[in-house]
């Protein structure tokens, strides 16, 4: 029942922020994870339990889901009016502009972006828990309907029902706790532009420039000591755009990087989405990214788990106009 979001008080008085929260807001899907390292740290609590439920799958299974712009009962952002009038309701639409103007600046082709769908479907082929297991080729990724040029279907993610859930607690309970407790070693929220899709600064990027760029004044630790990375793939581009905000590689050096897919494979150099992410395991807004570090981190990956000793991992959620990030280590 609040007046103005927080976003829209942030872009009407074009605000610069390091953190922001609000009713519904707040620094992309881990909001919640921030939050309560937040009331731990300051000694409000002991023990906060974060949890996020779906159940997208049925919604759409049985037609009942509400289509974007129509009589929707939650009410929609302001910056709407700009884009339902063009048929940009979905956010496959903006991410879409977002992937084509990085192709235009960078020569990304998508190629290379497929390769963050196939090293998906890999690892979530090796994953007990993963909506489709069965092999995806570069043939099958480019058979694939359009869904908005130039992302097709595989640059999708999966509706799903399903619950993730963690605890976040002080770190004197590490010595007791009964499995390895991984520390929250630091986190980004930082927002400096504008909180919006279709007025952002540069649309080779998003706000995931300035969540991560702020993430690593919070620490020693630097990109290169990143043993894994669990990146938001709600659409591929996002996975791409995670990539170089997190300073993994310069701008606009993320199609190459990703070129064959090996670097990004649980035998690369820097393996991504080990779980098969959200293009091949299910969209659990952003949970399942957190809750695969942890496992890898603890080493119990099963047929997925990474070879190499894993000391540090990345967590990245949110797209467009809101965004966080963290990093775990053992």
């Amino acid at each position: 029942m609040a007046g103005a979001s927080t976003p829209q008080v942030q872009d009407a008085l074009r605000l610069s922020v390091e953190w922001y929260t609000g009713a519904g807001e707040g620094a992309g899907q881990l909001n919640a994870v921030f939050l309560a390292v937040m009331a731990v740290a300051t000694g409000q609590c002991r023990h906060v339990l974060v949890y996020r439920t779906v159940t997208e799958g049925s919604a759409q299974g049985s037609g009942r889901r509400e289509g974007i712009g129509v009589n929707m009962s939650g009410g929609l952002p302001d910056y709407f009016n700009y884009l339902i009038p063009y048929g940009a309701a979905s956010a496959v639409n903006w991410c879409a502009l977002y992937a084509d103007r990085h192709m235009y600046e960078y020569g990304t082709t998508r190629e290379q972006l497929a390769q963050i769908a196939l090293n998906a479907r890999r690892n979530a082929g090796l994953n007990p828990k993963g909506i489709y297991r069965e092999p995806l080729t570069m043939d099958d990724y480019f058979a694939a309907r359009m869904i908005s040029s130039p992302l097709c279907l595989y640059d999708c993610d999966i509706p799903c029902d399903g619950s993730t859930a963690v605890v976040v607690s002080n770190a004197a309970y590490a010595k007791d706790a009964p499995r390895l407790a991984p520390r929250v070693e630091t986190f980004g929220t930082a927002l400096y532009g504008r909180p919006r899709w279709e007025q952002w600064e540069d649309l080779t990027t998003m706000v995931m420039h300035d969540s991560a760029a702020q993430m690593w004044t919070r620490t020693d630790l630097e990109p290169s000591d990143v043993d894994i990375a669990e990146l938001y793939d709600g659409f591929s581009i996002l996975t791409l755009l995670w990539i170089e905000a997190l300073q993994f590689v310069g701008r606009g050096e993320a199609g190459p990087f990703l070129e064959g897919g090996r670097r990004i494979a649980l035998e690369g150099e820097l393996p991504i989405n080990t779980h098969g992410g959200q293009l091949s395991s299910g969209r659990l807004h952003g949970y399942s990214y957190l809750h695969e570090a942890i496992v890898q981190l603890r080493g119990d990956g099963g047929d997925r788990q990474v070879v190499k000793a894993l000391d540090v991992a990345a967590v990245a959620a949110g797209g467009g106009n809101t965004c966080g990030c963290l990093l775990l280590t053992r």
